[in-house]
């Protein structure tokens, strides 16, 4: 009995549950405050976010030795700390960001005209503008503007210090339009984007390793009084082991409702978090101010396999052999499975997500969904061939 008690408490240890999240242990995580004094870099704390001046921060990153001080500063806020840092004057200058908003704009009125873009993940359709790929779309459209625009020194000194070099940037433009309601809290990309089922089928160094990973970033292109709804956070909470089963717990969002933070933002400033910290867009509630922010995300160069494959032309080679062999028998359907989730690719993304955006989910179905529903359906070859081709241009830019 004592071996068994052994195994139950190192299995719980390991894989985490809905039933992992204790309301009273989060409570004793998020409910500190900030010692300023830990922070020599920061210029002040507001509501547990710590604020920093972005001239400040240039000069820091002007010396080699300063500037690993300060990139350590925020590695500690943004994992032992708050989660969250703000830096005021991120842009030291409008004209990047007028530029790049004028592109914004434009696209947003060719893509609404277009029929193409504007979902979202966590906001109901025409609650906001938003535009998908907004990285590569401002460079192709206007190189020099992006090169202004992503030459700002402190976007990356935050994202060296977060991820090291070589990082990957990939951006969203989003627009919360006046009316426009609030989102339910979340967690981030990775593991906030998948289902509380798949979630669960994670080891716990899994629910470590995601959020460093990806930083979370947004710069904002307006002005953003409180009344605008600039983002909700609740700092201290990604150190909260089970939170990405926690954030859709009906508890957890009440305790979110009643004691998240917001922050305002002046045209310029930037704001930078754990993936892991709950946060959400708060209601517009301006009368007449669309709230435009650029949302930065950072990805670890580490996240990929370390030969190139061909998952779509092995797929298409797979599937007939493995219907044949399930039809006479040959092998058990947990064998298939295996063989997929060798064979295919067994995450949505990347992708384009102006074709191919989430539906009925956070995410469009992985090329091992459409190949496990088309054994489970016996769909004819030339259908799945048909099918996962499609799903392959879908991905394209």
């Amino acid at each position: 009995m004592k071996d068994d008690n052994a195994v139950r408490i190192r299995s719980n240890r390991v894989w985490l549950s809905e039933a992992s999240c204790d309301l009273d242990a989060f409570r004793r995580i998020v409910e500190r405050s900030v010692n300023r004094a830990d922070y020599p870099f920061a210029s002040d704390v507001i509501s547990n976010v710590l604020v920093y001046d972005g001239l400040e921060a240039r000069s820091a990153a002007a010396s080699p030795e300063s500037r690993k001080d300060i990139m350590a500063e925020w590695v500690e806020a943004l994992t032992e700390g708050p989660g969250i840092i703000a830096i005021r004057g991120a842009f030291a200058e409008m004209t990047a960001i007028d530029r790049t908003n004028d592109h914004f704009w434009a696209i947003i009125e060719e893509e609404r005209l277009s029929n193409v873009g504007g979902g979202d993940h966590f906001a109901k359709p025409g609650a906001n503008d938003r535009i998908w790929n907004a990285l590569e779309k401002l460079c192709l459209r206007d190189p020099a503007a992006f090169a202004a625009y992503y030459g700002n020194a402190v976007v990356a000194l935050v994202s060296e210090a977060w991820l090291g070099p070589a990082y990957q940037i990939t951006s969203q433009l989003n627009v919360v339009n006046p009316g426009g309601a609030a989102q339910v809290p979340h967690r981030d990309y990775h593991l906030g984007f998948q289902s509380p089922h798949a979630i669960e089928r994670f080891p716990a160094h899994v629910h470590h390793l995601s959020p460093v990973l990806t930083l979370q970033g947004a710069v904002a292109h307006c002005d953003m009084p409180l009344e605008t709804g600039p983002t909700l956070y609740l700092p201290f909470s990604q150190s909260y082991l089970p939170g990405y089963m926690a954030t859709g717990r009906a508890e957890f969002r009440d305790y979110f409702e009643a004691h998240h933070v917001q922050l305002p933002l002046a045209k310029g400033d930037a704001v930078f978090f754990n993936p892991a910290l709950f946060h959400a867009a708060g209601t517009n509630r301006s009368k007449d101010v669309r709230r435009i922010a650029n949302l930065l995300q950072v990805s670890s160069a580490f996240g990929r396999a370390m030969e190139s494959v061909d998952r779509l032309k092995m797929s298409l080679r797979l599937y007939p052999a493995l219907k044949g062999l399930l039809d006479d028998n040959a092998i058990m359907s947990a064998q298939a499975d295996n063989a997929v989730a060798a064979c295919a690719e067994g995450y949505a993304f990347p992708t384009n997500l102006d074709r191919d955006p989430p539906i009925g989910g956070m995410a469009p179905k992985s090329q091992q969904d459409l190949m496990r529903q088309a054994l489970k359906e016996n769909w004819a070859p030339e259908v799945f061939a048909e099918e996962v081709e499609a799903q392959a241009w879908r991905k394209l830019t």
